[in-house]
């Protein structure tokens, strides 16, 4: 452990904070946070929450729903540059005057977007519930889903609906090259490929599991095989590595080469070590909303609690 590690946990204990860090987050985050999870995890971790600080090492709107579940805590965010591809491609106005156009329409909304378009909707889900959340509404109703069109077609594909998509994508997701991932398994025959659903459906196709974050660390611990090729941002590795030490984990190809040839979060990376630190110490960048929009938001969030216990 670095000494920033160290002062930064000790900070913590004199604060009476606790950090919550997404599994896309770097290593040396992860290991100062008291609970890495997923969106479903660290919204289930919020809403449990009992200190008085809390410090999302994840990105905005992360951040923004632990202040929804959290009204009355000090809710830290270590760079608000954190932001998400996924849920700038659904601007609040816009989807405002989408879901007024289809006024007969159950809206589900995934997550990953504002708290605005949370408050604009019936349900909000998350991707290891996303299924689960759109089967609980009855088979007759129409639905909207947004922001993510890859989620929203894998759900439709699962549950058979033909829910109206919002036309938004994760940039992430969407930089796997599909032509790298078959020649990666051509070298790899022995190789399981495991996809985030919000990869592209061509790329889903290719893939032997799909879930969510927590869902295919899981899948990797109880699956027989001992080599997979994982097609979600590289964060994920380090957590999954961990649980299955004697594996080998492939991180599949980003078209565009990197550093890591693999598809890693930009916004996730803004927040350092250096930036978690100086947010706890001086306890800011804080996460505010108004509680009109906060008591309106609140509402979807509640009902996938709910229905995810």
């Amino acid at each position: 452990m670095t000494p920033l590690q160290k002062a930064i946990i000790d900070l913590k204990h004199q604060k009476n904070a606790v950090i919550l860090a997404h599994y896309y987050q770097s290593e040396a985050i992860q290991e100062v946070a008291d609970y890495v999870g997923d969106s479903l995890g660290l919204s289930q971790q919020a809403a449990q929450c009992d200190a008085p600080i809390i410090v999302f090492a994840g990105v905005h709107f992360m951040a923004e729903t632990a202040k929804i579940l959290n009204p009355e805590k000090k809710v830290l965010l270590p760079d608000l540059g954190a932001g998400c591809s996924l849920a700038d491609s659904c601007p609040p106005d816009l989807f405002k005057d989408f879901v007024a156009a289809h006024p007969n329409h159950v809206v589900v909304t995934y997550i990953n977007c504002s708290a605005a378009v949370k408050a604009l909707s019936d349900y909000v889900c998350t991707s290891s519930n996303a299924v689960k959340i759109v089967e609980s509404i009855p088979a007759q109703t129409p639905i909207i889903f947004a922001p993510d069109r890859n989620l929203g077609h894998y759900i439709n594909t699962i549950t058979g609906r033909d829910m109206l998509l919002w036309d938004g994508s994760c940039v992430v997701h969407e930089a796997f090259s599909f032509d790298k991932l078959m020649a990666l398994h051509r070298q790899h025959p022995d190789a399981q490929i495991i996809a985030h659903p919000e990869s592209e459906t061509h790329l889903l196709k290719t893939a032997a599991y799909i879930g969510s974050t927590a869902g295919m660390i899981d899948h990797v611990a109880k699956d027989p095989h001992q080599k997979f090729i994982v097609a979600t941002e590289a964060g994920i590795l380090y957590k999954m590595q961990q649980r299955v030490p004697n594996k080998i984990l492939i991180p599949a190809p980003a078209k565009e080469d990197n550093t890591c040839a693999c598809s890693e979060c930009a916004f996730m990376k803004v927040n350092t070590l250096q930036k978690l630190y100086d947010c706890l110490y001086n306890e800011t960048p804080e996460i505010t909303i108004a509680e009109p929009l906060r008591a309106r938001a609140i509402v979807p969030i509640n009902r996938m609690l709910e229905i995810s216990r």
